[in-house]
């Protein structure tokens, strides 16, 4: 992330102040701090901080080099800093502090003001800002601002306890800068706890020294006495003090650049940009609107609703990227007795792979019932394999026209979800296995004739069970069903394509169909064309076959909220239909 994370500090001399900054190199290292390693001198540690590894070494300058850099420096002049090093951070010579991340080869360094002298100028604005006029109520807190010129700075202020300061406590910022105010402010969440977590440190810190010096020698009552004494006399340079006395941490400056360079990298880790070609697709669109509901409802909910919410009642997961177990999940008596190594194995990997162990016929049966939106249950031990068959066999789908029961001690009408997992005890009603708009999946384990050669690890994990594939409507060998199931056969026999090539013609099958179902609904459902031009249209899509209407039909109800109010907008209305006539 292209930012500068620093910590700032309001002296009572000399005004707000830069104490220690950290930025980030994408090219080799300043002059100020580009000189070579001192053998012996330097020490090298390793950092792992959330798998991030990085390097961090001391460099130290030649005389001629420390002196060339004080004298350009932007720095403030010595006459400007407190002589108890309240407005400093490092000792004078110090070289700072470099950390080498050997993933991007990216280098942070840390000193008490950038050597650029743009970039100084930047930084000493938003700490002015920042413990001056840019602050929140109360003096302590989170707050954004800036602008295109100076860049846009989240700032957060904080007390530090302080027994010779007046009122016992100095004021402190840490601010972020960076130019891209989007990025910014989607990365506020993180800042905001990371950054809370780095003062709450320093707070704590700052306290024990402050109730230590307290409980030896209280001030308040020294103050009392000394009350009409000259405030600068009685305080004589003492209470300018630094933060690591403060805090009584000698290596609170190296601590400091290892959280801030961790910050920097884990805050531009986590938000990565997506080349998006064209408009969002209906799977984005859907998920975007869940997602938004989901916050929503986790708003509105108080401690009472929570409560008297069934407990019987599992959850519905709606979409790809709401996936989660129901709390039942955890009721499973075998579920903690396995082992994690081989749970892990006795999964669904990809469709290839189910089709490879459940045989074409029956994963065509399989297949087309879930193209058809008809109820899929699977009934087994395992929970873990029935999760892995539903993510395996929804990528098939448009999210909005995925809604899935993980798992249940009882069986779920089949409008509130098209995939249901059960337990092998569960009691499934006769209507629903003679309906033919019901798939039965049941995992047994497997006798010793049933055992089948397998040539691939991934097929002998799931060699134990016998998997029997059950419905009041077979599909039959020679029927010719939908023409996308045909053409997702097709790419799975294609042992030429790989396992994420597969994964992209379905997306680019998905997308086709999502295109002809959005033509449908259009001429269907907002102009009201009669049933012979319907039938004409989908004469030209393509889509004339009786499966491929019903998959029509079905997929219809995975369209966007966002696209259908975009239709209803844009119905014609009499008069212009009239002046177009």
């Amino acid at each position: 992330m292209n930012a500068i994370v620093a910590l700032c500090h309001f002296c009572e001399l000399h005004g707000p102040r830069t104490l220690f900054c950290t930025e980030v190199l994408h090219s080799p290292l300043p002059q100020g701090a580009s000189s070579g390693d001192i053998s012996g001198q330097n020490e090298q540690t390793e950092e792992e901080e959330g798998g991030i590894q990085m390097s961090s070494r001391i460099r130290s300058h030649s005389p001629a080099e420390g002196a060339s850099a004080d004298s350009s420096s932007p720095g403030p002049k010595k006459s400007d800093m407190c002589e108890a090093s309240g407005c400093r951070s490092l000792a004078g010579g110090h070289p700072g502090y470099v950390s080498h991340d050997k993933e991007t080869s990216i280098k942070y360094v840390s000193h008490q003001h950038p050597n650029h002298p743009q970039l100084f100028s930047i930084v000493r604005q938003a700490c002015v800002r920042s413990l001056s006029c840019e602050v929140c109520p109360g003096r302590e807190g989170p707050i954004f601002f800036g602008d295109e010129q100076h860049g846009f700075v989240f700032s957060h202020t904080f007390f530090i306890k302080d027994s010779l300061a007046r009122g016992f406590q100095r004021w402190y910022s840490i601010i972020t800068i960076m130019m891209d105010r989007i990025y910014l402010i989607n990365s506020w969440p993180f800042l905001l706890g990371k950054i809370r977590g780095i003062i709450d440190e320093l707070q704590g810190k700052a306290l024990k020294v402050f109730e230590a010096e307290q409980y030896g020698c209280p001030q308040r009552a020294q103050r009392m006495n000394t009350a009409f004494t000259p405030f600068l006399h009685q305080r004589n340079g003492n209470a300018a003090r630094s933060l690591t006395s403060l805090t009584n941490d000698e290596n609170l400056w190296a601590c400091l650049h290892t959280s801030f360079a961790w910050l920097l990298k884990a805050c531009g880790s986590r938000l990565t940009e997506k080349l998006l070609e064209g408009a969002p697709t209906e799977d984005t669109l859907v998920q975007m609107e869940k997602l938004a509901d989901l916050k929503e409802e986790s708003e509105g909910w108080d401690g009472s609703e929570e409560e008297e919410k069934p407990s019987s009642q599992p959850d519905v997961v709606e979409g790809q990227e709401l996936s989660k177990c129901s709390p039942e999940t955890s009721l499973m008596p075998d579920c903690n007795s396995w082992n994690v190594a081989h749970r892990r194995l006795s999964v669904f990997r990809s469709l290839r792979h189910m089709r490879q162990v459940l045989g074409a016929s029956a994963f065509r049966m399989l297949a087309w019932h879930v193209l058809m939106g008809n109820q899929v249950i699977w009934k087994a031990r395992d929970m873990d394999l029935v999760q892995s068959a539903f993510d395996v066999l929804r990528t098939m789908l448009p999210v909005g026209c995925v809604q899935i029961i993980p798992y249940s001690d009882q069986y779920e009408e089949a409008y509130r979800c098209n995939f249901l997992g059960l337990s092998p005890h569960v009691q499934i009603p006769s209507h629903i296995l003679s309906s033919e708009f019901a798939v039965l999946v049941e995992v047994r384990t497997a006798t010793r004739s049933s055992l089948y050669p397998t040539l691939f690890e991934d097929e002998q994990s799931l060699n134990k069970y016998e998997f029997v594939v059950t419905s009041g409507s077979p599909v039959a060998a020679d029927r010719v069903g939908p023409t996308i199931l045909n053409k997702i056969e097709a790419a799975l026999t294609n042992q030429n394509l790989s396992v994420d090539v597969v994964d992209q013609c379905l997306v680019c099958l998905k997308e086709e169909w999502m295109n002809k179902v959005k033509v449908l609904f259009k001429f269907t459902k907002v102009d009201s064309r009669p049933k012979e031009d319907t039938q004409k249209l989908l004469s030209i899509l393509g889509a004339a076959e009786e499966d491929n209407v019903k998959l029509l039909k079905f997929w219809m109800t995975g369209l966007s909220k966002t696209y259908k109010s975009h239709l209803m907008s844009t119905v014609r209305s009499p008069t212009s239909s009239e002046s177009r006539n």
